[in-house]
């Protein structure tokens, strides 16, 4: 063997990734790349609840009958809600004249900690921390993101668990919209 192929593979050998560092790319793109979410039918009331935006203004479920509503559950530290935020604005944006509206609610962060990610992000949905009247009205959300649609009598149709996306938001929210129309 010549010096030349020999050193073609020492430098192959050098490139060639071990077994481990592949399984761990395999996994990051799963995880990056997984399906959107799991989105189940429901037809329930929810009851009523309240949370105080990041301005201390309240907003209850209440204010919100009339609209279909998606209400996101996130966190700031969720790659998987970051990613679904530009499309939730989005959408929010399209539809809004329509009678639709955002909610999203932080598990675990600060009123101010909310209202600085959603300043630097340039969103203008609504967003609030978490509070023991959307647990009682939602249960306990520990995955996130996890997005509930509400129709404009104030029940629950979709839950969403996991990312959402445009097209999903269209096939589920469009036909509520359509409905509260007629």
């Amino acid at each position: 063997m010549d010096k030349r192929t020999a050193d073609l593979r020492k430098t192959a050998r050098k490139w060639t990734p071990s077994p481990l560092t592949l399984i761990l790319l395999g996994l990051i793109a799963w995880l990056w790349f997984r399906p959107p979410a799991d989105v189940s039918e429901e037809n329930r009331e929810v009851p009523a609840w309240q949370v105080i935006l990041p301005d201390n203004q309240a907003l209850s479920s209440d204010s919100l009958k009339g609209k279909v509503v998606l209400v996101n559950f996130w966190a700031t530290w969720c790659p998987y809600c970051r990613k679904e935020k530009p499309v939730i604005d989005s959408f929010w944006q399209d539809y809004r004249n329509r009678g639709f509206e955002v909610i999203s609610i932080s598990i675990d962060d600060t009123p101010e900690k909310i209202a600085a990610w959603m300043k630097d992000k340039n969103y203008a949905f609504m967003a609030a921390p978490t509070n023991p009247s959307v647990t009682a009205a939602f249960g306990h959300v520990g995955s996130v993101p996890t997005s509930f649609i509400i129709d404009t009598d104030g029940h629950i149709r979709h839950k969403i668990a996991g990312q959402v996306h445009y097209p999903r938001l269209e096939k589920l929210v469009t036909p509520l919209l359509r409905a509260s129309a007629q």
